[in-house]
């Protein structure tokens, strides 16, 4: 098996991954939500990109702690939602910048009643 074909293989179960995922989520619509937008990672990096564009090294700077792998490959998964864009700049080196898009920016909402919730019931408790 070649290079090629194994990379081909291995993004088909990839693919069948996602799509199984997303048959299992969307029964109920609070699962499919958290599936998107949930986790330790993704409400931050919304939460970031509502105050407008970043690059890569200036998000993975804002967010302490996290893993460069990590913050990729939760980058793409947003991508691949529909929650965020990817602009690449023909420049060298190369510049990269994150953007939430018209469905990102629609959970503006939720992200500040999240952060009132928590200013209230955590940090000032």
């Amino acid at each position: 098996m070649t290079d090629l074909s194994l990379m081909l293989n291995v993004n088909m179960l990839e693919e069948k991954i996602i799509e199984k995922n997303i048959a299992v989520i969307c029964d109920c619509p609070i699962t499919a939500a958290i599936g998107i937008v949930g986790g330790k990672w993704k409400p931050v990096i919304i939460w970031i990109l509502i105050d407008g564009s970043r690059r890569f090294g200036e998000l993975h700077k804002t967010i302490p702690g996290i893993a460069l792998k990590v913050l990729s490959r939760h980058l793409k998964e947003l991508e691949a939602d529909g929650i965020i864009t990817r602009k690449v700049y023909a420049e060298v080196p190369p510049r990269v910048e994150y953007a939430l898009t018209e469905k990102g920016r629609s959970l503006n909402d939720v992200m500040q009643l999240f952060a009132d919730w928590g200013r209230k019931n955590i940090i000032n408790a």
